[in-house]
């Protein structure tokens, strides 16, 4: 676990992770793994008293969903994947988790824009697995109807990574922004989380060490 924990920014994330597989032998699927596993772990501790709803976009942070989605199912909870995207779009390890959840049986549905509300409605937890740190610019559509919706919920809220719409360096919304009970970061909380004005997207933080050896850390968050 990399300590002390200061604050990654946009390309301090994307480095990190690219480094780990590039000069110490990591793989993708072994970082994402280790996130969706984490995250899933975080949202029992939290407690969870009735299904789950996954909300899936078509990148990295999507495919941290499948994998929370399946130790979920793995624990026996009610949970299932709600994608904003058409799944034959995935690709890497995103799309190798699809895999590896639709196998299994696990439940997914491509959710049209005016049906969120309705998918939404009997879950217990919505997890936002939407999009990532890596968003640059005004979220679009199908995202922003999803994000809506999520937040129209009276269910509670955990964001993978970051709050789907919310800028990592800067903490502003771009457009639409998901606005979460808990947010589940990776390695370390990220440069917009520390901004005042970011508080009441990004709920209560919850650091997921994700594997990311102790040297790396060291190097890159000091």
């Amino acid at each position: 676990m990399c300590e002390p924990r200061p604050v990654l920014s946009r390309y301090q994330a994307r480095e990190i992770d690219q480094r780990a597989i590039r000069e110490y032998g990591m793989t993708g699927l072994v970082l994402m793994e280790n996130a969706g596993r984490g995250c899933a772990e975080l949202l029992v501790r939290l407690g969870i008293d009735g299904p789950v709803v996954v909300c899936t976009g078509k990148g990295n942070n999507g495919g941290d969903g499948f994998v929370i989605a399946r130790h979920l199912d793995n624990a026996g909870y009610s949970v299932r994947i709600a994608s904003v995207v058409d799944t034959s779009i995935l690709d890497g390890d995103a799309a190798a988790n699809h895999q590896t959840w639709v196998s299994g049986g696990g439940r997914l549905e491509v959710v049209p824009a005016a049906e969120w509300d309705t998918v939404l409605a009997d879950a217990d937890w919505v997890v936002d697995a939407l999009l990532g740190t890596g968003i640059r610019g005004e979220v679009r559509s199908p995202y922003d109807e999803a994000i809506e919706a999520i937040n129209r919920t009276g269910s509670r809220v955990l964001a993978v990574d970051l709050p789907s719409g919310l800028d990592c360096d800067t903490g502003q919304p771009l457009g639409r922004c998901v606005r979460a009970s808990h947010t589940a970061t990776m390695v370390a909380s990220k440069l917009g989380m520390m901004v005042a004005e970011a508080s009441e997207w990004i709920g209560e933080v919850h650091v997921v060490d994700i594997g990311i050896p102790r040297t790396l850390c060291e190097e890159l968050l000091r």
